[in-house]
């Protein structure tokens, strides 16, 4: 696992290693200065400082949801269409590698200097020290490897699948995984392109951002506003490449610990190709306050607003596969109900910031915080964590301890709940985000304690998680090739998954969510089951 491999099967392995590891890391930065926001005044981290830590949280833990993603794909994808493995394996080692270097190019870059915001807007981020020429390196490296994987993917899924498996068969979170690999390939040159721009103008001066006045006013050089444009055009569908795994997992995991049928099988799939669609034309809401034509705001505000259509598809596929079902309630089932909920808040705050009135009073504030985190927790983390705990005997051959995982979904979810909603209710208090001290006159003191007491109590319960899985895999009971009585491909091999998958070619005769359905088999496959 810690040398070059062409098998997905490692690939995946070292992506969710190396994704954990992030995850770790950004969390940290983030206790750090959730520490310093607890009260407020100045106590150990200094203004320029603060900006540092913030920044390397933003970016880090953003980088540690792209691995986490690339290795549920990898793992995911060649045993969810009954492949041997991807349909470019070198390509898909080397997507992998070059993100060593630029997670260490990352982390070392706060030594240098980097406070200028995740965002990294000009003209700070032309005026800073030699940490942003390593940050952007650092991302641009990350953003080609999601390309090259998204496009491994494309070719996979469209390419490899077996007999009977047509694109309406295909389990629902590859149809996520499509749409994700989509936004990637044809989203992230933007940003880039923006940090190249931004890379080539501190070092050769070249004036793409940067305004350059005449004698008679006139600007002759670039305009700030531009890069805005690059980086929220790739930066708002980032966050659906972000959840829309996360949504395909829990439209894989509901059917399964309910024994019943997906819920609108089809419209969910293409809620996926919609949400990417529509999510290349909202980026200009998050620039409701940059002045550009009045009118704009009113196009931006509607586009954002259909969202909302494809994403209600899936809640209510959820909420019909879940009603009559005969539901049990482990560790996995536990976090893909808790996803429905937390991202369920940060859908119904979306509007609020979707809508110019209410966007330009709460933009810049810890509303808009704690609308993202909900998202991303609900849309990725939730949904993550409940495809570590599902798919974990088929990776290890072992199963987890169900009192530790149960344990970790009771710390973070209401740990997740406080530390969202006392954000939110900073926002709307005024307390405006990326500073690093306060007024005590905004009344925000013990709001900000708490998000920072909730802080700790979702790090405490990640670590239980990390310990059982480690410790799980050496001592856990013996979970047998399908614990969960599934009926995806995946689950018809014994676990862990040998080195060549499927000894033989497989054949899909049936519908992939048949569950409770008498006689219907979704694949022809010794030991299929057709429960």
């Amino acid at each position: 696992y810690f040398g070059v491999d062409y098998n997905h099967k490692v690939i995946d392995i070292q992506y969710d290693v190396t994704g954990l590891f992030l995850l770790v890391v950004g969390g940290s930065f983030a206790l750090v200065f959730r520490t310093e926001l607890a009260d407020s005044g100045i106590s150990f981290l200094q203004a320029g400082t603060y900006n540092t830590f913030l920044s390397m949280h933003a970016w880090v833990a953003l980088a540690s949801i792209l691995l986490g993603i690339g290795g549920i794909a990898n793992y995911l994808v060649p045993l969810m269409i009954g492949a041997e493995d991807m349909a470019f394996p070198r390509l898909n080692a080397f997507a992998y590698w070059i993100n060593v270097p630029a997670i260490v190019t990352l982390l070392i870059s706060m030594l240098f200097g980097w406070d200028s915001g995740w965002t990294a807007y000009p003209p700070l981020s032309l005026l800073g020290p030699v940490g942003y020429q390593m940050v952007f390196l650092a991302i641009f490296t990350i953003g080609l490897s999601s390309i090259l994987g998204s496009l491994n993917l494309i070719v996979t899924m469209l390419m490899m699948r077996p007999k009977g498996m047509t694109l309406f068969r295909m389990p629902i979170l590859c149809w996520a995984i499509l749409a994700t690999s989509i936004i990637q390939l044809t989203a992230t040159q933007l940003i880039g392109q923006a940090f190249l721009m931004l890379s080539f103008e501190r070092s050769l001066g070249m004036p793409f951002f940067k305004p350059i006045y005449d004698a008679a006013g006139v600007n002759i050089g670039g305009q700030p506003i531009l890069f805005q444009h690059l980086f929220w055009f790739y930066s708002h569908p980032a966050v659906y490449v972000f959840v829309l795994p996360g949504l395909g997992v829990i439209s894989e995991l509901l059917p399964v610990f309910a024994r019943k049928p997906l819920f609108g099988y089809r419209w969910v799939a293409l809620s996926s190709l919609a949400i990417a669609l529509v999510g290349f034309l909202v980026w200009g809401h998050h620039m409701f306050t940059s002045g550009y034509q009045p009118y704009l705001r009113v196009v931006f505000m509607i586009s954002t607003l259909l969202v909302a259509v494809p994403t209600g598809v899936k809640f209510f596929s959820w909420l019909g596969t879940l009603w009559g079902g005969r539901l049990t309630f482990p560790t996995p089932m536990l976090f893909t109900l808790g996803a429905i909920s937390v991202f369920l808040i940060g859908g119904l705050s979306g509007p609020i910031l979707a809508t110019a009135a209410t966007d330009l009073f709460l933009h810049d504030t810890y509303f808009v915080v704690g609308h993202f985190h909900a998202t991303i927790f609900g849309g990725f983390v939730f949904p993550f964590f409940a495809a570590i705990y599902y798919w974990y005997p088929k990776i290890t051959g072992r199963m987890y301890n169900e009192t530790l995982g149960k344990l970790h979904f009771w710390l973070m979810t209401p740990g997740f709940w406080l530390m969202s909603l006392a954000q939110m209710t900073a926002g709307t208090m005024g307390m405006r985000r990326r500073i690093a001290d306060y007024d005590p006159a905004l009344g925000v003191e013990n709001v900000q304690l708490l998000v920072t007491i909730a802080g700790f109590v979702i790090a405490f319960s990640i670590l239980i998680m990390i310990y059982n899985l480690f410790t799980s895999a050496e001592i856990g009971v013996l979970a047998g090739n399908n614990p969960w009585r599934s009926r995806s491909p995946e689950w018809q091999i014994p676990s862990p998954v040998p080195e060549h998958s499927y000894a033989k070619p497989i054949a899909v005769v049936g519908e992939p969510y048949d569950y409770g359905l008498a006689g219907s088999s979704y694949i022809a496959m010794a030991g299929a089951g057709d429960d």
